[in-house]
């Protein structure tokens, strides 16, 4: 039984994981895009949704499982692919149904506790913040670079220059073709960075 606790317990890590990339990037939808405020009470209900809908993928395959082995019944015969079991794969079959309904089941226990639901949120917006703090240093080191701070300028400045020449400048005058063409006044899509 250990076996099965123990793939239970790696499931329901590999879920959480999971719920919180995906709460993680609702938060950052939210808050960033559609500029609302951060309220963890807000964004609970969806992360309940979140474990939910989980649980109910984790149902499906234990549904699955259980029907492969209901065809595998009785069948000797050598397989014809990865997933052409067997007699000899029912208790394999039967043992993955357990894992995947012992992870629904704790998705659901973890959905119903107001606690794990709080920490999923609280975990998710860290996680959000940490993705906004390492944008936010990236832009300040870029848009704060000067010569004289920087210890790799000189080393770097010739592969700025051939990125300038072999990348923006290309994109630069294929952007003013399109616009001496009259076909709109779309933006470049980045800027050249610093030299």
């Amino acid at each position: 039984m250990g076996r099965t606790s123990d793939a239970i317990a790696e499931g329901v890590s590999i879920a959480s994981a999971a719920a919180r990339l995906t709460v993680r990037n609702h938060i950052l939808v939210e808050t960033i895009a559609h500029d609302e405020p951060f309220d963890a009470e807000r964004f609970a209900p969806f992360a309940v949704e979140t474990l939910l809908a989980l649980a109910d993928e984790q149902d499906a395959a234990a549904d699955l499982a259980q029907r492969q082995r209901k065809r595998a019944w009785g069948k000797h015969s050598d397989p014809h692919g990865t997933h052409d079991y067997r007699d000899r794969d029912l208790s394999n079959l039967r043992r993955r149904r357990r894992q995947y309904l012992g992870v629904a089941k704790a998705l659901r226990a973890q959905a119903e506790d107001p606690a794990a639901v709080r920490a999923l949120v609280d975990d998710s917006r860290d996680a959000a913040w940490g993705d906004v703090e390492k944008n936010l240093q990236r832009r300040l080191r870029a848009e704060a670079a000067r010569p004289d701070l920087d210890e790799d300028y000189e080393r770097m400045r010739s592969a700025r220059l051939q990125a300038l020449v072999m990348v923006d400048l290309p994109r630069l005058a294929a952007h003013r073709r399109h616009l001496a063409a009259g076909r709109g006044e779309a933006g470049l899509d980045s800027a050249p960075g610093p030299m």
